[in-house]
């Protein structure tokens, strides 16, 4: 149970009508969830106004509420107007669960590309090196080695603090959390406490949301903007954008590369199947992962390490013995001999980085298949580069459904063949069902081909209009090779 005046601490807070010694032991933003003794938090979002739900919750008997608009309620309601409901939350989350990010080394990972990966590679190897550690990923929440199933990049501020409360009270040390743009322009992240941030790279996406790229670049940098100066901001100094995340942070400045002048620098010696050879910070070690992509996000891992003071070799020797995440450049190979990769990939610059990592890889005697689709009620300026990227790198392209959501399948497979021009017009389907174009890959395949299946990786479901359907891209490739005897 918290007083509710100690709850407030740091909030901007414009206005108090009521009584602040009252007794909270809940919090929530759901009109459908409140509680007595608890506060309702009015979100103004996209889609609903919280504010509208006051006379609902009141009913409810709720006594305190959040506001930041003007609202009638009756006298025995206490009632806090503030400048930002969101921000207001994602604060007081943090003082209701106790301020748990204060009791771990908390990093936080942003970017479009690359994020998942470096969460949890660096779960993998603080795990690997004995502390208990914890993990915030869109594909799962780990505390030690507990699963948390995953709904967002980013969870809600309740969520989260609850989340880091647990990883606090289990006696993690750590966590390795991905940021995501929506968390950061919805405060999510709001009154934690970061000992460092991860800038990855930052490409076309999400602008379904944040409809301008310079509105996209800003939300990244407002992340590095906030961090405290005993903090760390390490960012990627090959991307464009790389030094715009370091402008104006109180944070430690550092930077890591493998073109241009860093910190931390890396080399590519070798890129097989089998995997990477690497000099990193003039040390060569070999990993199990794969790309040039890989590479810099190793490093990364490598960088952040180094900031928190883990010794040099057990780091190297750690990396070493890293696993690819799921979904992230999955690779198996057919009994005659044809590769298949599932990734994640599903902006135009994350197609292409896997694109010319079997680009790379390849002999240039087999043929390189590539089934790809574009998400519905998303970023529609991406559908034509995806397919563009995807023909002017493979030898054959099938457009396929990718999560349609509410959008008409068809329709989004049209978008994406205005990318593909004459030339390769005549290399390229349209297949709707997504398991019907990996079987077509599949059956066209020969010996030594290599089918790459994007955008969905990790994903075990395709959303048409509103119902989640199970699907899983590895789990069909096996079961087709399986069927085919390929």
């Amino acid at each position: 149970m918290k007083e509710l005046k100690d709850l407030l601490y740091g909030v901007n807070i414009l206005s108090v009508k009521g009584s602040t010694t009252l007794d909270v032991n809940h919090i929530t933003f759901d009109s459908r969830n409140v509680k007595d003794n608890g506060i309702f938090f009015a979100i103004v979002g996209a889609v609903n106004n919280g504010h509208d739900y006051i006379p609902q919750v009141i009913k409810k008997d709720c006594k305190i509420i959040i506001v930041s608009e003007e609202t009638e309620t009756p006298d025995d309601c206490t009632v806090i107007t503030v400048k930002d409901t969101h921000s207001a939350l994602a604060i007081i989350a943090s003082n209701f669960y106790g301020n748990p990010s204060k009791e771990l080394t908390l990093i936080g990972i942003t970017g479009t590309n690359g994020k998942t990966t470096i969460a949890t590679l660096l779960y993998q190897l603080f795990t690997n090196l004995g502390f208990q550690t914890g993990l915030l990923s869109t594909v799962v929440n780990k505390i030690c080695d507990r699963e948390i199933p995953s709904t967002h990049t980013t969870p809600d501020p309740i969520h989260l603090n609850a989340l880091l409360r647990e990883m606090a009270d289990e006696g993690c040390s750590h966590c390795f959390m991905e940021v995501s743009s929506h968390a950061i322009d919805q405060k999510r992240t709001e009154g934690l406490d970061f000992n460092g941030g991860v800038f990855t790279n930052i490409t076309h996406d999400h602008l379904d949301y944040h409809k301008t790229f310079k509105e996209y670049l800003t939300v990244k940098k407002s992340f590095f903007d906030n961090l405290k100066d005993t903090a760390f901001a390490l960012t990627n100094s090959d991307d464009k954008n790389g030094m715009v995340m370091l402008q104006n942070t109180a944070a430690r400045k550092i930077t890591y590369a493998m073109k241009s002048m860093a910190d931390y620098k890396v080399k590519v010696l070798e890129n097989q199947f089998s995997g990477l050879v690497l000099n990193i910070n003039q040390k060569e070690i070999w990993t199990k992962l794969i790309g040039d992509f890989n590479a810099y996000n190793l490093l990364a891992v490598f960088a952040v390490t180094q900031e928190l003071g883990i010794d040099e070799t057990e780091t190297l020797t750690g990396i070493s013995e890293l696993n690819s995440v799921d979904g992230r450049f999955q690779y198996f190979r057919s009994d005659s001999g044809i590769t298949a990769i599932v990734d994640y990939a599903h902006t135009p610059d994350a197609l292409r980085n896997v694109l010319k990592t079997i680009e790379n890889i390849r002999t240039k005697n087999e043929t390189v298949i590539t089934v790809v689709g574009c998400g519905g009620d998303r970023d529609r300026e991406k559908r034509p580069k995806m397919a563009a990227i995807s023909c002017d790198l493979s030898d054959k392209v099938i457009l396929t459904s990718d999560n349609p959501r509410s959008e008409n399948p068809n329709a989004i497979i049209d978008e994406m063949m205005v990318g593909v021009d004459g030339v390769n017009f005549k290399k390229t389907l349209s297949i709707v069902d997504r398991k019907q174009a990996i079987k077509t890959a599949i059956s066209m395949a020969e010996t030594n081909d290599i089918i790459l299946v994007a955008g969905k990786g990790h994903e075990k479901y395709q959303d048409i209009n509103g119902v989640k359907h199970h699907f899983d891209d590895l789990e069909t490739i096996e079961e087709l090779f399986n069927k085919f005897n390929k």
